[in-house]
């Protein structure tokens, strides 16, 4: 959430910058448009390190949901074979006392 809003605040900040640049800016029109080219890159650069940011962060967090999800499954199933032995354990001990 926090770094939607900062997201936000810059778009709002590149907007308001650029048409204040433009009203008051003292140069030429082409050289206005440079400029806006040039803060338009730099959104973009930074768009664009942000969202290779946030991939990197969702691949390590898909990665440690598939390490934890794999020890359950060990864990689950060593219980599950335990349960098995506990069981088969039982019943032999139970059928030779019967004999």
């Amino acid at each position: 959430m926090d770094e939607d809003k900062k997201l936000s605040y810059f778009f709002l900040g590149l907007g308001i910058g650029v048409a204040v640049g433009i009203l008051f800016a003292p140069k030429s029109g082409e050289e206005t448009r440079d400029l806006i080219r040039s803060k338009a890159g730099e959104g973009k650069d930074y768009l664009r390190r942000r969202g290779e940011e946030f991939r990197d962060r969702a691949e390590d967090m898909v990665e440690r949901g598939k390490t934890a999800v794999n020890r359950q499954k060990e864990q689950l199933q060593a219980a599950v074979d335990a349960g098995r032995q506990a069981y088969r354990e039982s019943v032999s001990s139970g059928a030779g006392s019967e004999s």
